[in-house]
C-alpha cells in the first residue's frame, strides 16, 4: 500500500501492521491510535504505538518499516507523505498497574492486527485522565464507551485497584449524561 498525505490513520495502521507481520513481528496496537479507531475518529491521534511482543531486532524492524516508506527519526518512525508517525514503546503491554492485558484481533480495512479491546482502549485513555488529569483523554474514553460495548464492571474494578474510584465515578456520570442526551434526541 502506498501512503499519501490523504491516508487515514486506519490506512497507516493497516500498512504498518502488514509490514510488521510480514517481517515476523508480533505487535499490539495500543494508545491513541486505538482510541481513534474505537471512537470512529471523534478522537484524533497522530501516532501509532505498537508494543512488540516477539520478532526480529532493530535492523529488521527498520527494514520492515522502510518497505512502507518509514524512516527512523530519533525514537520514532516518520513518513514523508503522511502526518502520522510510528513509535514502539517499551513493553510490557500494560494499563496502569495491570499487565494482564489480552489483545484482540482488530480488523482495519482488509488487515487484521492485534490491538487493545474497546474496554482496554477505554481504560488506557482513563489512565491518562487518572494520572495526568488529561481531560482530552477523558473525552476519548467517553467516545469509545459511547460507540462500543465496554465492560464497565471491569473498568470499575481496575479503577478501584488503581485507587481512582472518584475519577471513575466522574467518567461513569459523564457517560450516563451523554447517553441520556442521546436517548432524548432520538425520541
Amino acid at each position: 500500500m502506498s501512503l499519501t498525505r490523504r491516508s487515514t490513520l486506519a490506512q497507516v495502521v493497516a500498512a504498518v501492521a502488514t509490514a510488521l507481520s510480514d517481517a515476523g513481528f508480533t505487535a499490539v496496537l495500543t494508545g491513541g491510535a486505538c482510541a481513534t479507531i474505537y471512537s470512529d475518529s471523534a478522537y484524533q491521534s497522530h501516532d501509532l504505538d505498537f508494543i512488540i511482543r516477539s520478532g526480529g531486532n532493530q535492523r529488521t524492524l527498520a527494514a520492515a518499516l522502510a518497505a512502507v516508506g518509514f524512516r527512523r527519526d530519533g525514537d520514532r518512525y516518520v513518513h514523508s507523505n503522511t502526518r502520522f508517525f510510528v513509535e514502539f514503546p517499551r513493553g510490557p503491554l500494560a494499563i496502569g498497574d495491570d499487565i494482564d492485558i489480552r489483545p484482540v484481533p482488530l480488523r482495519v480495512g482488509t488487515t487484521t492486527t492485534l490491538a487493545l479491546s474497546a474496554t482496554d482502549a477505554c481504560r488506557d485513555r482513563l489512565a491518562a485522565f487518572y494520572y495526568w488529569s488529561d481531560r482530552q483523554s477523558l473525552k476519548a474514553a467517553l467516545e469509545i464507551a459511547r460507540r462500543h460495548p465496554v465492560r464497565m464492571a471491569t473498568i470499575r474494578r481496575w479503577s478501584e485497584r488503581e485507587n481512582q474510584l472518584e475519577r471513575f465515578e466522574e467518567f461513569r456520570a459523564a457517560l450516563a449524561t451523554r447517553r441520556s442526551r442521546e436517548t432524548r434526541r432520538r425520541t
